[in-house]
C-alpha cells in the first residue's frame, strides 16, 4: 500500500479546487434562449409598433408563411406591406444571423481557454527521461473579464446595428409601397386620359372629313392623343418598377406577386404636426447617434486595455513534472513572459488612440448630420404638406368648377366641343398633379419619420474589431460630444 505525503496530497488538493474553479468560471458563458433579439424586437415595437421573427427553426419559418398569407389575403396597406416585409424579407433574416454571429464571438471570450500539455522523452545511453508538463495562457486568463466585456459591449451594438436595419427597410418598404400605390393610381388617371384624347382625335379627324375642321386643328389634337398614349406606356413602365421593386422588399415570389393594393392613396391628415423641438427628439432618439456614441465608449475602454497590457504579451504559467528511471521524479512550476525589449507597446497604444479619436470625430459627424438631416427632413414635410392640401382644397375644385361651368356653355351652344375638350384637359392635368402631391406628401412623411429615428450611420460603431485588443480610457478621458 502506498502512503502519500502529506504535502504531495494538499497540493493534489489544490489542484483539484483550481481546475474545479476553472471548469465553474468557464461554464458562466452561456447563448440566450432568443439568441440576443429580445432587444431589437422591442426596439422595433416602442419604434414601429410592428413585430420581429427569426426564423431559427422549420416550426419559424412555418409561422411566418402562416402569417404572410394571412396579409397577402386582403389589399395591401402600407402598414401591412411595412410587417410583411419585416417578416418575410430574406436579407433581413441574413441580418438577424449576424447576432447569432456575435453571440458566439461573446460565450466564446468568456470561455476558459484550453490548457496545453507537453511531453518529452530524452535518452542518455540507459538513462530515459520523460518530461510532462501542463500549462496555462495566464495572460488569457488576466484579460478575459476585460475581452468578455469588450464583446458584450460589441454585442450591445450589433444589436443596434439590426434594430436599425429594420427600421431602415421599414421605411423604405413604405416609400416603395407609397410609390407603387401613386404610380398605379396615376396609370389609371392616364388610361381614362388617353381614351378621352383617342376619341377627341377621332372626333377632329371626321369633323376635317366633312370640311368642319381644318388640317392644323386635326393635327394638334392628333398630337395630344400621340402624347397621352405616350404617357400611358410611361405610367405602366413606372407602375411595373414600383411594384417589382416592392416585390423584392416584401420577400414575395411566384403566384404571391399577384398582391392586391389599395386602390388610391391615404387622405392627408387632418391637420399637420408641429415638431418645434424636433432637433432635441432626434438626438434623444436616434439610433446611429446612440451606435456612434457606444462605439466611441467602448473604443475608450479598448485603450484602457491596450495600456494596462502593453507590456504583458505573452505570459504561461505551467506545472511541470521530469520522471528518470535513475532519479527521483522532478515536480515543480515554469512561467514564461515576453521580455519588452524592442517593442515597448507604444505603436499598439499609438494605434489605438488614434483609432478612438477616430470614433469620437465620426460620433461628432454623425450628431451633426442628425441636426441638420432632422431639420431638413421636417422643412421638406411641412412644404410638402401645404402644397398637397393646396392642390386638395384649391386647385382641383376651382378645375371642376371651371368644367361644371363649361359644360353648362356646351350645353347652350355658347362654346364648341373642343373647347370643351380643351378644359377638360386643364383639369386632367390638375388632379395628375394633385396625385404627385399627394404621393411627394407621404413619401416626405416616411423621411421624417426615418430621420427621427436613424439613419445608415454605423460604419464608425463597427470600427472597434474583436482582433483589436485595445480598449478603454477612463472617464476623463471622453470627449465632450454634441449632444451632450
Amino acid at each position: 500500500m502506498t502512503i502519500m505525503k502529506p504535502d504531495v496530497h494538499r497540493q493534489g488538493q489544490r489542484t483539484l479546487i483550481v481546475l474545479a474553479m476553472l471548469t465553474v468560471l468557464g461554464g458562466c458563458a452561456s447563448f440566450s434562449p432568443e439568441g440576443g433579439l429580445a432587444p431589437v424586437e422591442q426596439t422595433v415595437r416602442e419604434r414601429l409598433g410592428k413585430e420581429v421573427r427569426w426564423a431559427r427553426s422549420p416550426a419559424d419559418q412555418d409561422g411566418i408563411d402562416q402569417r404572410v398569407a394571412e396579409l397577402l389575403a386582403r389589399p395591401l396597406t402600407a402598414d401591412d406591406a411595412v410587417q410583411l416585409a419585416l417578416l418575410n424579407n430574406r436579407g433581413l433574416q441574413a441580418s438577424f444571423q449576424e447576432l447569432g454571429i456575435t453571440e458566439a464571438e461573446v460565450v466564446q471570450a468568456g470561455r476558459i481557454p484550453n490548457p496545453g500539455f507537453s511531453f518529452a522523452r530524452m535518452s542518455r545511453g540507459d538513462e530515459v527521461e520523460l518530461e510532462r508538463g501542463i500549462h496555462f495562457n495566464l495572460a488569457r486568463l488576466l484579460v478575459m473579464p476585460l475581452m468578455a466585456q469588450m464583446e458584450a459591449r460589441r454585442f450591445q451594438q450589433t444589436q443596434g446595428m439590426v434594430a436599425l436595419s429594420v427600421i431602415m427597410l421599414a421605411a423604405d418598404t413604405r416609400k416603395t409601397h407609397v410609390l407603387a400605390l401613386a404610380a398605379e393610381e396615376s396609370l389609371r388617371h392616364q388610361r381614362q386620359v388617353s381614351q378621352a384624347a383617342a376619341a377627341g382625335a377621332e372626333l377632329a379627324r371626321r369633323m376635317e372629313q366633312v370640311g368642319n375642321f381644318n388640317k392644323l386643328q386635326r393635327a394638334r389634337e392628333q398630337g395630344y392623343a400621340a402624347d397621352a398614349a405616350l404617357n400611358l406606356a410611361r405610367a405602366e413602365q413606372a407602375s411595373h418598377a414600383a411594384h417589382g421593386r416592392l416585390t423584392r422588399l416584401l420577400g414575395l415570389w411566384g403566384a404571391q406577386a399577384a398582391f392586391v393594393l389599395p386602390e388610391r392613396l391615404p387622405d392627408l391628415p387632418a391637420a399637420a404636426r408641429d415638431l418645434p423641438d424636433v432637433e432635441r427628439s432626434a438626438l434623444a432618439g436616434r439610433l446611429d447617434v446612440q451606435g456612434v456614441r457606444l462605439a466611441a465608449e467602448q473604443t475608450a475602454k479598448n485603450l484602457g486595455l491596450t495600456r494596462s497590457t502593453r507590456f504583458i504579451n505573452v505570459l504561461e504559467l505551467g506545472y511541470a513534472s521530469n520522471t528518470s528511471n535513475e532519479a527521483p521524479t522532478q515536480r515543480g512550476w515554469e512561467i514564461g513572459f515576453e521580455l519588452p525589449l524592442f517593442d515597448w507597446g507604444d505603436a499598439r497604444v499609438a494605434r489605438a488612440e488614434a483609432v478612438y479619436m477616430q470614433s469620437v470625430h465620426r460620433a461628432a459627424e454623425t450628431a451633426i448630420n442628425a441636426r441638420s438631416e432632422v431639420r431638413e427632413a421636417y422643412t421638406a414635410w411641412r412644404s410638402a404638406c401645404d402644397i398637397a392640401r393646396h392642390h386638395r382644397d384649391e386647385i382641383v375644385p376651382l378645375r371642376r368648377q371651371i368644367a361644371e361651368e363649361n359644360l353648362l356653355r356646351y350645353n347652350d351652344v355658347l362654346i364648341g366641343v373642343f373647347e370643351l375638350l380643351a378644359d377638360a384637359r386643364a383639369q386632367i392635368a390638375s388632379v395628375q398633379a394633385a396625385i404627385e402631391a399627394k404621393r411627394d406628401f407621404w413619401l416626405a412623411q416616411a423621411d421624417l419619420d426615418m430621420a427621427l429615428i436613424g439613419k445608415p450611420g454605423l460604419n464608425a460603431a463597427s470600427a472597434a474589431s474583436p482582433a483589436m485588443a485595445t480598449e478603454a480610457a477612463g472617464p476623463d478621458e471622453m470627449v465632450q460630444m454634441p449632444w451632450a
